[in-house]
């Protein structure tokens, strides 16, 4: 039904009331002076009715029914269906609304779209990530049923590993669950203003000696007032720059590997870098690395513990703490991460 025909209805009794009158005034009417003014006064009505008819049937009726037919069109799925907006002059506002109304689902449904696609893809990697140590366990539970593992020795050995193989799924499981925790505010932040100097300070002083074991260099350059606070919690805040360490080193591929800790304090926030001098990452990965479960190459899937969590972890963190976190690299060289914390 056309919005207009209820208005055409209504057009239509403007025109018809007065003739009525003036047909039952004028058999009443024995001087006629009265069916004379009736006369002028409906032909009055009857033409200002006319122009006011054509205007509202061009300016609003057509509008309306164009919009009527693109909420059809918007609930049969086709949300790139547009109004043109020269017909919509006289009433913009519903232009307005009705493209912010398309927009906003057509948004919609592509995340709908886009969390779909990442969860196929999110079992798919589970999936490859527990089947590879399982597949592993199996092998070498076979092997000692099946008596291939013949001394102490060997049974130890495969035993130990089936031990490592557990302990990389924990790992996995317990960095997943984080994730979820982290990706919906499940975890419980613990707030509190901290002297930045001091915490990194001490952060950097049990971080170094961890490196040392390993053989890396750690350069580390504080520049922030003594007295300068910041609002955090420090345990994810440290969990976060863990896992960022733990990453270049996984990827340090130098004979004499440095990692370099800045922090510089602004006006209105703290910048901390974490920069290595390891493999680096390929231009076409940069924008993916916090990602969840992504990884750049096949070799890093063969990594023990590469995951691909941590650093969409790190940037979770940093998100719930109303930071910004980014990434600069260049294959061969290093990678640069840049946090900034509002202070």
């Amino acid at each position: 039904m056309k919005i207009g025909s209820g208005l055409f209805s209504i057009f239509c009794l403007i025109i018809i009331i007065p003739s009525i009158l003036l047909i039952y005034s004028m058999n009443y009417d024995t001087t006629g002076n009265i069916g004379i003014w009736l006369t002028i006064l409906v032909a009055i009505i009857d033409i200002v009715a006319i122009v006011m008819w054509i205007w509202i049937y061009k300016r609003i009726l057509i509008p309306l029914d164009k919009l009527q037919i693109a909420t059809k069109k918007i609930a049969d799925g086709d949300l790139d269906y547009k109004l043109d907006e020269k017909d919509f002059s006289e009433i913009p506002f519903l232009y307005t609304d009705f493209e912010r109304m398309r927009i906003k689902l057509k948004e919609d449904e592509e995340e709908k779209r886009l969390s779909e696609d990442s969860t196929r893809e999110m079992v798919s990697n589970i999936s490859h990530d527990l089947k590879t140590p399982l597949t592993a366990i199996r092998g070498y539970v076979e092997g000692i049923l099946d008596g291939v593992a013949a001394s102490p020795q060997k049974v130890h050995e495969y035993l130990n590993t089936i031990y490592n193989k557990t302990n990389d799924m924990t790992a996995l499981i317990d960095e997943l669950l984080y994730y979820s925790q982290v990706a919906e505010r499940g975890v419980s932040y613990n707030f509190e203003k901290i002297n930045v100097k001091n915490f990194f300070d001490e952060y950097v002083k049990d971080l170094c000696s961890e490196l040392e074991t390993i053989k890396i260099k750690l350069v580390y350059i504080v520049n922030v007032g003594s007295y300068t606070m910041i609002d955090i919690d420090r345990e994810q805040i440290k969990r976060a720059l863990n896992n960022i360490i733990a990453n270049a080193v996984k990827y340090m591929d130098k004979a004499n590997p440095e990692i370099h800790f800045r922090i510089r304090e602004r006006v209105d926030a703290i910048d901390i870098e974490i920069s290595d001098n390891g493999r680096g990452i390929e231009e076409k990965d940069l924008p993916h690395i916090f990602e969840r479960f992504y990884r750049s190459d096949v070799s890093r899937n063969s990594k023990p513990g590469g995951s691909g969590i941590g650093l969409s972890i790190v940037k979770k963190v940093i998100e719930n703490h109303e930071g910004n976190i980014v990434a600069m690299s260049k294959p061969g060289i290093g990678t640069d991460i840049c946090i900034e914390l509002k202070k």
